[in-house]
């Protein structure tokens, strides 16, 4: 696999921060690809984490977070829910086809904007949950890049 290096740019915050998530997003797609359902759905770690789940649960948290706790809209359609696993097509489909709602939404709400989750929770803003969302997937990209070096051999970003 080539290495892909992350952007590098002087852009305001929101700018940087969407940039990067986006960077590992696609790290996080590129690990997977070419990977057939079997490896992606195999544990080579104690933990059982896959490369299936990996993407699912991405995919899980930025609908969580953007669409339903801090936009307060209902449950995307497109969001894998509980139930039978997903195929890792059908996991990097979705968490793509999320992408356009989840960053228009991280777009043009103000960072200081505060979350309308259960307001018996700690408050948060958007600048938390976008820098949240960049950490979440940046440690999930590593948990696949050490998981797919154990599967094939491949690496790089």
């Amino acid at each position: 696999m080539p290495d892909h290096k992350p952007p590098r740019l002087t852009a305001d915050e929101r700018a940087t921060l969407l940039a990067l998530l986006q960077y590992q997003r696609e790290s996080l797609v590129r690990k997977v690809e070419g990977v057939d359902e079997a490896a992606a759905a195999r544990s080579p770690v104690a933990s059982g984490t896959t490369l299936a789940w990996l993407v699912a649960h991405l995919c899980r948290a930025e609908a969580s977070w953007v669409v339903e706790r801090f936009a307060g809209e209902p449950p995307s359609p497109l969001a894998l829910r509980a139930g039978r696993a997903p195929t890792i097509a059908e996991a990097v489909a979705t968490y793509r086809d999320g992408w356009p709602r989840i960053d228009a939404i991280l777009g043009s709400a103000d960072l200081d904007e505060h979350c309308r989750a259960d307001p018996s929770t700690p408050p948060v803003n958007l600048r938390w949950i976008l820098a949240h969302l960049l950490e979440e997937t940046a440690r999930h990209a590593g948990h696949a890049d050490v998981l797919r070096e154990l599967l094939d051999g491949k690496t790089g970003r």
